[in-house]
């Protein structure tokens, strides 16, 4: 399995860093060892994993699995719910999640992400797939009472940390989006357990709906809606958003 991945060799660097800064290096994964530019080998452990992609935006689907709608009292929609997260709030593979303190809920939505990989304006769904550059995982993290008071969910949804993505790109050529599931665990005990079949709207027809009214550029990830059993953390849990054939996304949550 191929695994594209955004690194550097500078462990201090932030995770949003833009891909023209100092030390942002793309490559590939095998086994323990990375390939960075013009084939330079490098131990993985010498290394920091960041975000696989570099996105100007973060559109998400909201309510894309009936059992999802379902447990929040909602009816499935008619069309796809989009929102936006900001890319301020994205961290990788590995780093931590903080638990912002005006918050009394921190959720967990395990979800499979799709990187762009070319410029998309005006796309049918039948030529949607020509457009993806692979697939990834996500959590996106939620404040579930703010979202829940503020009856949208911008700030719910867009404090720092809160967009986990990763920890690698694998190319849409090497997996079938059609036979994979979603999990999620907290500790040792599953939580969500899905598959991706099950969403409302597909990938190509979400891809289809976004680009009525916005171009979506190379690098940009869409998070495709998350399963039903999401529900809490704490400080000190450990979540792990497991994709069989993608990847396995894990972070810690801290104060």
């Amino acid at each position: 399995m191929t695994k594209h991945i955004r690194f550097s060799l500078d462990r201090s660097i932030e995770p949003t860093a833009p891909d023209g800064s100092a030390g942002v290096l793309y490559g590939t994964l095998d086994g323990n060892t990375v390939r960075g530019p013009e084939g330079t080998l490098y131990p993985l452990d010498q290394v920091r994993l960041l975000p696989p992609c570099s996105p100007s935006k973060i559109v998400c689907v909201g309510k894309n699995y009936a059992d999802h709608a379902a447990e929040f009292d909602s009816a499935p929609p008619e069309e796809p719910i989009i929102f936006l997260k900001p890319p301020s709030g994205l961290i990788a593979h590995r780093d931590c999640i903080v638990y912002p303190p005006i918050s009394k809920r921190v959720d967990y939505e395990g979800e499979l992400g799709v990187v762009i990989g070319r410029r998309a304006r005006n796309v049918n769904r039948e030529e949607a797939l020509d457009y993806v550059l692979g697939l990834t995982c996500v959590n996106d993290v939620t404040a579930r009472d703010l979202q829940k008071k503020d009856g949208q969910w911008t700030r719910g949804k867009g404090f720092d940390t809160f967009c986990a993505v990763g920890p690698w790109i694998v190319p849409l050529s090497e997996v079938s989006i059609a036979d994979l599931r979603v999990r999620t665990f907290v500790g040792d005990e599953k939580k969500q357990d899905a598959a991706v079949r099950q969403m409302i709207f597909d990938v190509p027809r979400i891809i289809e709906f976004i680009t009525e009214f916005m171009t979506l550029l190379p690098g940009d990830l869409i998070a495709t809606g998350t399963p039903a059993g999401v529900g809490p953390l704490q400080p000190g849990s450990v979540v792990r958003v497991v994709i069989e054939g993608v990847g396995e996304l894990e972070n810690t949550v801290i104060k």
